[in-house]
This record gives structure tokens, sequence and C-alpha cells, in this order.
């Protein structure tokens, strides 16, 4: 099964203010909140989203947890903690393609239609854009190809690098 293109649909923008089904939160191992999307989105969500968090426990890298939107225009929030970048060897793309993976999987049993990511783990994390771009078209695509029920996804770029790196990995075959 081949994936529609139009089910995956790059923009750049602020995530905090999509109105979509969810967006995924570039978080830290606590969920506590902390710089880059991950600060925003606490601060644009509000305490009650901090609140939530504090009784998940924290999340282990490459996982993916839901709690509600609160002031965001997205109902939920799926956080996902991406690797920290050491050059590669240190199973940093596995762990990155499995908050993708977890994260849309998540997304499905909650009924998520359409789904809103950051660039995972390019911020502070300083992951390779061109390599992470490729994790994560890669694993998006492939969920799609067996998942009818997520209608849209959207790459959310905080940079013209990062839209350049997802814009040719999308035109990769």
């Amino acid at each position: 099964m081949t994936v529609d293109s139009s089910r995956v649909r790059l923009i750049t923008g602020d995530i905090t203010q999509l109105a979509v089904d969810a967006i995924v939160n570039a978080a830290n191992r606590s969920l506590l909140g902390g710089g880059g999307v991950d600060g925003a989105i606490h601060r644009a969500a509000g305490p009650a989203l901090l609140a939530e968090c504090r009784d998940l426990g924290g999340c282990e890298t490459g996982e993916a947890k839901i709690t509600r939107g609160y002031r965001l225009p997205a109902p939920y929030v799926i956080h996902t903690v991406g690797p920290i970048w050491q050059g590669g060897g240190m199973g940093e793309p596995a762990l990155l393609a499995a908050c993708y993976r977890n994260s849309l999987q998540l997304a499905v049993a909650y009924g998520v239609r359409a789904i809103a990511f950051p660039a995972i783990s390019c911020g502070v994390y300083g992951y390779p854009f061109e390599e992470a771009a490729s994790i994560a078209v890669r694993e998006i695509e492939r969920f799609l190809a067996d998942e009818d029920r997520i209608a849209t996804v959207y790459l959310v770029c905080f940079s013209e690098d990062v839209r350049q790196a997802y814009a040719q990995a999308l035109e990769k075959p």
C-alpha cells in the first residue's frame, strides 16, 4: 500500500497554535517542561498540563504518553522523549524511530485523525536535521501505509534549515 502524499504536510509555524487533534511534545524524561517546543507547549497549555504530567511519572526515551491539551487548540498532547545525539552509535536512530511509532500508535488508540509533530531531538538534543528528517519521514510513511485512521500528519518546522531537511526527505522514493 502506498502513502497518499497529501496525508503528510510540511509547515513552518508554531505547533501550539495548530487546531489538530493532537500535537506531539518533544519532551524531556521528567515531562515537567523545559526549553524549546517543550517549554512553549507547557506555557501555552497552562499549569493544568504540568499537574497532569506530574502524575505520569516521567517517560523513557523512545516512549510516548498522552495528556489533555488544556488551553491549547489541540485536545491532546502526546509527549515523547527523543534521544540526545551522541554521534549516532548509541542507538539514537532506533530510539528516534520509536518516538514516531509510539506517538502514532497512541494517536490511533485515542482516535486522533490529525497530528502535528515537531522536529524531535533537533533542538537542544542536537540531532542532525537531515538524519532526523529521514527517520521521521520513513517511520510516518511506514505507519500510514498500514493505518488509515490517521488522515493527516503535519511536520512542523521551526526553521528554514529543518524545513529543507524535511522537504528533501519527503522527495526521496
